[in-house]
């Protein structure tokens, strides 16, 4: 630190996002081959890209489904933002190892690489005569991550899963809800992004096994689950009373008070569990007679006393403005802040700064403002460089650089529909319309 340099400026200096791309990623020269569909599985490799893994994304002819996947059937130059946000920072190839070619040639990649993931149907890769097994014959230190729905194995193992099906076989979307209706399910696809999120964590435990020990291992992951582990005291709960949990809306069954509430011009999010934060809260309320009674914050969470406090508070926020209530919890200690859009984060001045929103330029669809991954690593950070890709967009790249294919026999494999790119009738396959040919391609 310099001298007079407060501890919080140097920390922002340390993680200054203008200098993401002066320093080292930490995962360059870990190269993925991801054989995945949808969401589950390439955001497990969307995290990984984004610091620095080399990731080849295969796809069939008709391409990922999430190709066509996207609100209100909204596309932008071409792309689709459910295919956008979720394949960052990876090389794209059209190549179906169904195809004995594609096969081989995708056996070639494995002795180059070090993870392959797949999110495909269980058993699907072994019929194709890729299983781990075969995998493993020709790269001792392969790690094969396998997600899906139920698992490899077990009674619903072929089962079709989808992030709001995983979310309510694991229980989830049973207790989320308001009491008086019924269940309801995340606005955002909640299990497919976690679940990757924790199949990259497998992944990275999988390469520190390998460091040490110079195995590789197989993966086998299940979506649902991932959903019923990060249900935090539910199954406690539930086990040891013997009886479900309940849908509550918003409010925390054990924080209170910890909800939602409805200002004069708009929403916000309050909490105040602590002896301290309730006390501070209840003199802003001048509701000293809700403290003198309910101090303790384990009392408050009996389920009378809870509705109480909370209609309080409700009655109370009314009568404020959203900018109101923020400013007396900062003065007297309880947490409040106003429901933020999604609009509000994109404009936010303290995301902006922090990189969590970034603005970066993509060769092929130009200037870019997307949210980014958020660990903050001071001396090898994450970040976005460049966009999803249509279909086939790098396949001269990777069969060329990596394989050391001739251009020639590149272009026969093509004329044989071993490999392929994008269908020009098919206007998510492809590049923007006013693409020039040569932004963005990488040459082997």
């Amino acid at each position: 630190m310099k001298e007079g340099e407060s501890y919080q400026d140097f920390l922002k200096g340390m993680f200054d996002v203008g200098q993401l791309f002066d320093k080292p990623e930490p995962l360059k020269g870990i190269r993925i081959l991801e054989v995945c569909y949808v969401v589950l599985g390439p955001a497990a490799c969307d995290y990984l890209a984004e610091f620095g893994a080399e990731v080849i994304k295969f796809e069939g002819q008709r391409g990922d489904q999430m190709r066509f996947v996207t609100p209100y059937a909204f596309f932008w130059k071409n792309m689709s933002p459910g295919l956008e946000i979720e394949n960052h920072n990876k090389y794209w190839v059209g190549m179906h190892m169904g195809n004995p070619k594609a096969n081989e040639i995708f056996l070639d990649l494995v002795k180059k690489s070090d993870v392959v993931i797949d999110n495909l149907t269980p058993g699907r890769m072994a019929e194709w005569g890729i299983s781990y097994q075969d995998l493993k014959r020709i790269n001792p230190r392969i790690i094969q991550l396998h997600v899906s729905g139920y698992g490899s194995w077990g009674p619903w193992t072929g089962r079709a899963s989808y992030d709001a099906v995983a979310q309510s076989m694991g229980a989830l979307s049973p207790i989320t809800g308001y009491e008086e209706r019924g269940p309801i399910k995340s606005g955002v696809w909640i299990a497919d992004w976690i679940t990757g999120l924790m199949c990259a964590i497998a992944i990275m435990s999988a390469l520190n096994h390998r460091e040490k020990t110079g195995e590789g291992q197989f993966i086998d992951y299940s979506q649902v689950e991932n959903v019923i582990r990060w249900l935090d005291w539910t199954w406690l709960f539930t086990s040891m009373q013997e009886e479900n949990r309940k849908r509550a809306g918003n409010r925390d069954l054990a924080i209170c008070p910890s909800d939602l509430f409805d200002c004069s011009d708009g929403w916000i999010a309050l909490a105040a569990f602590s002896s301290e934060e309730f006390k501070g809260l209840c003199e802003a309320m001048g509701s000293m007679d809700l403290y003198d009674k309910y101090a303790d914050p384990t009392t408050r969470l009996e389920d009378e006393i809870a509705r109480e406090i909370l209609k309080r508070i409700n009655e109370w926020t009314k009568t404020k403005t959203m900018a109101e209530v923020e400013e007396l919890g900062s003065a007297m200690g309880f947490a409040a802040t106003r429901v933020l859009t999604a609009e509000d984060v994109y404009h936010g001045e303290h995301f902006r700064e922090r990189g969590t929103v970034q603005e970066f330029h993509d060769p092929l669809y130009g200037e870019m403002v997307e949210e980014a991954y958020p660990p903050r690593l001071s001396e090898t950070p994450s970040r976005l460089k460049w966009c999803s890709r249509p279909l086939g967009f790098d396949n001269e790249y990777v069969f060329t650089k990596l394989l050391g294919l001739s251009g020639e026999k590149v272009k026969n494999l093509q004329e044989e529909g071993v490999i392929f790119k994008w269908n020009p009738k098919i206007p998510s396959h492809c590049p923007p319309k006013e693409w020039d040919g040569k932004k963005g391609i990488k040459l082997g």
